[in-house]
């Protein structure tokens, strides 16, 4: 048994499709960030940056936090969707850090600056739009000879989809990326990632360009 404590973001969302996508047995506590649940001490001791999401391990009583390191750990338990060495290991691990250091913090920082307070800064809207195309070019270009960032589906790609399924708030046009949006329609198709999407509760459907 996993507990997961997560919200309806794009981090939390990861880690509840990696999860499907394993078939782990878990149990969810949904930690609404706009009420402040995540500065709470009980969740805190999960952890403790008061990040979603969190997981605790019955199995082995370990408590995790931070999405990319939670991702690995569930591969690593499951076996799956993490290559065990080589090559292909470093591949995964090297487009997981490009989402953790890139895609996810220039992406965030448009929902902030573009979606919730436009107008209030036009040099930082400019600069995240800005980074924003050129962080869906290297997806694009990568996209082009790969069916997936690493050829075969792998945590790389959990992490990354739910921060691209988020297109309309960075106001992206996915047609203008055809190997980004045929990698997209096809992890959305995905019944794991159906349900994971949906965890803690349905806000919307998936959007789809």
């Amino acid at each position: 048994m996993i507990d997961l404590y997560t919200w309806t973001t794009p981090n939390g969302r990861k880690v509840s499709i990696m999860l499907e996508e394993i078939a782990a047995t878990y149990r969810v506590t949904a930690i609404d960030i706009t009420k402040g649940d995540q500065v709470g001490p009980e969740f805190m001791r999960i952890s403790p940056n008061n990040k979603i999401p969190g997981i605790f391990d019955h199995d082995t009583g370990m408590a995790m936090m931070e999405s990319g390191a939670i991702l690995m750990y569930l591969a690593d338990k499951a076996g799956r969707y993490l290559p065990a060495t080589g090559e292909a290991y470093w591949r995964v691990i090297e487009w997981l850090m490009f989402q953790m250091g890139g895609v996810g913090p220039m992406l965030g920082q448009t929902h902030h600056f573009v979606k919730f307070n436009p107008g209030r800064c036009d040099y930082a809207e400019q600069r995240f739009l800005k980074e924003n195309a050129r962080v869906y070019g290297v997806l694009d270009r990568r996209l082009a000879d790969h069916e997936y960032l690493v050829d075969d589906y792998s945590i790389a790609d959990m992490a990354t989809w739910p921060w691209i399924s988020r297109f309309e708030w960075q106001t992206m046009d996915l047609n203008d990326y055809p190997n980004l949006k045929r990698w997209y329609l096809a992890i959305a198709g995905r019944p794991a990632v159906q349900r994971g999407y949906h965890i803690p509760k349905k806000v919307n459907e998936i959007p789809l360009p």
